[in-house]
């Protein structure tokens, strides 16, 4: 199995005013699957991300991913764990508003240890034509784009998306998950992918539904639908 979470905690606050999070998450996910975490408001599913990326601390519980402890790492080592593991997609791009597109996908080659091919990335994303743009010359799906080739170029064997297409229209967010199935398919990444919407549990793996801090229900799809046929985006 290559991602293992087993009753993960995190609280926040202290006294009176502690509040809980998670509450005990435990799934699993294998190498090369595309997961969905859904879950309303609340519900614990970015903060679970977040820890699995190494963005927030745990305060019991265990994740493994390809088999290593990541839970307690020291800063220096979560360091090495998020530039040779994750890349990481946001709902809001943060790109560098100074930068070129080619030059924002740079930023993260320089991290890694055996980057994928720029220029191939720039074709697959639909962006060669725009890699001299600044970010404020783009639409948001282009924005978007890049972000996702800011985060592959690294070649993450994990990747960690926050609500991709939350700020997308419903045909722009149709040719990001197509993206992300071509990626997935491509070079085997696995995927994690918060989401409110609920047609993009049909197009992926597995499925897992966080509620008041703890796993409700999981499932794997037997039959999945193409992200090109999805509909109510």
């Amino acid at each position: 199995m290559y991602l293992e979470v087993k009753g993960l905690k995190k609280k926040y606050g202290n006294g009176s005013n502690i509040v809980s999070v998670l509450k005990g998450i435990s799934f699993s996910v294998e190498k090369g699957q595309m997961c969905v975490i859904q879950g309303t408001s609340g519900s614990g599913k970015s903060t679970l991300l977040n820890c699995i990326g190494g963005l927030e601390t745990t305060d019991e519980g265990s994740i493994k991913v390809s088999g290593k402890e990541i839970s307690g790492l020291s800063m220096s080592d979560f360091s090495d764990y998020r530039r040779d593991n994750l890349g990481f997609i946001f709902q809001f791009y943060n790109l560098v508003p100074n930068l070129t597109v080619k030059e924002n996908i740079k930023v993260c080659e320089f991290l890694a240890q055996s980057p994928l091919d720029i220029d191939e990335l720039l074709k697959t994303l639909g962006l060669t034509e725009h890699q001299d743009k600044f970010p404020s010359q783009l639409s948001g799906g282009q924005q978007q784009r890049c972000a996702i080739a800011r985060a592959l170029v690294k070649n993450p064997r994990l990747l960690l998306c926050d609500e991709p297409t939350g700020a997308l229209d419903s045909e722009t967010s149709r040719d990001i998950l197509i993206l992300l199935e071509e990626i997935n398919k491509k070079y085997g990444t696995t995927m994690l992918i918060v989401t409110h919407n609920n047609s993009i549990k049909e197009m992926v793996h597995k499925v897992i539904f966080v509620k008041d801090g703890l796993v409700k229900n999981q499932y794997e799809n037997k039959k999945r639908i193409p992200a090109k046929e999805l509909e109510d985006l």
